[in-house]
């Protein structure tokens, strides 16, 4: 009599993935990380706050509070610039720093990213960008253009063209570390070996929102058209413009993380809070509001 052999076939009666995600699970070539993409209207409110965080603390707690501790007596504030009776070298240079403060402030709360939720991680590394990128930026910006904030500055010092140029190289190279900070911060969003697209997205959606934000608020500006063409879009968009270049400069670097952070989920409170900000940013803060002694 022969004897029967049976053989079992597990992959058979195993259920069956319902998506090319849990296929690619099953068989260990996609992470469970990569099974959903972050939720777009999510990154766009975190992108807005990031970029009115660092707007407002440039303006209003920079130039403005200097200003009012200077003893000025009438301040307007707006989202493209802040006037009073009151100039000073300190109050055109205390935006940049402010900024710079703050991203020290964002760095060292960084440093204990693994307590927070993904998208609360994102808003931390995109206010990071902002602030770093303003900040240094405008030391580039000022030095070239001979405009602005740090042009205000060094305004009446000699020899004036050596002053200029030091802008420049103190903005080019503060400027480059800044973008090697923020991309080792970001590398926690991306796996080593997968696509860059998500990369780009984080990155590139704050660049085109803040944008977007710097010009629709600046149109409502009561200083005129000008300093939206001279001031706000030049300053947004030159000075973000490090966000365009991450994904570039990461594959280049080789920035990744083994453990990426999990996909940013849909959020209503995050979505409803920049929502609220971006309208407030546009509608009151465009206008300008003034603060009278």
């Amino acid at each position: 009599m022969e004897e029967q052999f049976e053989l079992p076939l597990p992959s058979l009666y195993s259920p069956a993935p319902h998506t090319l995600a849990e296929c690619g699970r099953k068989i260990g070539m996609m992470p469970a990380a990569a099974a959903a993409a972050d939720d777009r209207p999510t990154v766009i409110a975190i992108s807005a706050l990031g970029c009115i965080l660092q707007d407002i603390l440039h303006e209003g707690l920079g130039h403005g509070g200097v200003a009012w501790l200077s003893g000025a007596h009438y301040i307007t504030i707006s989202t493209v610039a802040m006037q009073s009776e009151i100039d000073t070298r300190w109050i055109s240079a205390a935006g940049t720093l402010v900024n710079l403060i703050a991203a020290l402030v964002l760095w060292l709360l960084l440093r204990r990213a693994q307590r927070y939720s993904p998208p609360t991680r994102y808003f931390l590394i995109i206010a990071l960008a902002g602030n770093l990128f303003t900040g240094t930026g405008y030391f580039f910006f000022s030095g070239v253009s001979n405009f602005g904030d740090w042009a205000a500055v060094i305004h009446g010092l000699h020899p004036y063209w050596a002053w200029r140029v030091g802008l420049i190289v103190v903005g080019v190279i503060s400027y480059w570390l800044s973008m090697l900070l923020v991309a080792h911060e970001l590398r926690s969003f991306h796996r080593a070996g997968e696509s860059w697209r998500r990369i780009r997205g984080l990155s590139w959606t704050p660049y085109f929102t803040d944008g977007a934000l710097a010009f629709v608020a600046g149109l409502l500006n009561p200083a005129g058209i000008f300093y939206v063409i001279a001031s706000a879009l030049p300053s947004t968009l030159g000075a973000n413009a490090g966000l365009l270049s991450l994904p570039g400069v990461m594959r280049w670097k080789d920035i990744t993380s083994n453990e990426p952070v999990a996909p940013i989920a849909r959020s209503k409170g995050w979505i409803v809070a920049g929502a609220i900000a971006s309208v407030l940013f546009i509608v009151v803060l465009g206008r300008g509001i003034t603060f009278k002694a």
